[in-house]
């Protein structure tokens, strides 16, 4: 009941037409219904009471906050999927990031393997992985870490945290892929990945869109305290 309420107001509507809806995804609500408890609260759960049925296009992981595109109707979802499998939709993420990174930009082009061991991570493999390609950005950067524009050219499951790993960067807040880096230097309530901005061709009318969405308050907060602080955390205790 707690999760249920916690979602009670929807996510922020950016954009609705008769075949396309794009919301500002909370962090905490699921894109699809988990796999082991199909009670608890997902995208089309709380939406669809309110804007009827919809068909999913892509997802976001549980904690990370941002847009999403749904589609309104059959017609609009099948030429998305397209879109996003040909990698017509230009998708941008903001992270922060430990530590600071030594370069201002780069490319990372490492093939990654989906579900490379026994937690199901996303791993760097030359041999079988599939093609990945993301271009970083740092757009501020601090003593202990750095805000980046991540935007991806391709969809692998877990990509941004992956390639991150890779290059010796870690989200923070991210459990899963900081095994062997350093700590976070402050204490976050989740991983802090936000889906900043996606652009497509409406599936109908072509037009190409875009559409941004704001940070949510806890993405803030740790921006600000990564800001500030010069000393990790875990020195204070």
């Amino acid at each position: 009941m707690t999760d249920v309420l916690k979602h009670k107001n929807l996510p922020q509507v950016l954009y609705e037409d008769d075949d396309i809806l794009v919301i500002n995804k909370p962090p905490g609500l699921l894109s699809i219904p988990d796999g082991y408890n199909s009670d608890l609260p997902h995208l089309r759960s709380v939406l669809e009471p309110h804007f009827g049925k919809l068909w999913m296009v892509h997802r976001l992981d549980k904690e990370t906050s941002g847009t999403i595109l749904l589609a309104k109707n059959a017609a609009a979802h099948r030429i998305m999927n397209a879109s996003f499998r040909s990698n017509q939709v230009k998708k941008t993420y903001h992270g922060l990031v430990t530590p600071a990174p030594d370069w201002q930009d780069i490319a990372i082009d490492f093939l990654l393997l989906v579900n490379a061991d026994r937690k199901h991570r996303t791993r760097v493999n030359p041999e079988n992985g599939k093609e990945a390609h993301s271009d970083c950005k740092v757009l501020k950067r601090f003593a202990l870490g750095a805000l980046l524009e991540i935007q991806i050219q391709t969809g692998i499951t877990h990509q941004i945290r992956a390639h991150l790993r890779a290059c010796n960067l870690m989200l923070l807040g991210d459990v899963l892929y900081g095994s062997g880096l350093p700590s976070s230097p402050i204490t976050v309530s989740r991983t802090m990945l936000h889906a900043r901005a996606i652009a497509f061709q409406h599936p109908i009318i072509g037009t190409w869109m875009t559409f941004s969405a704001s940070y949510f308050d806890d993405f803030r907060d740790a921006y600000t305290k990564l800001r500030v602080t010069t000393t990790p955390d875990v020195m204070l205790l």
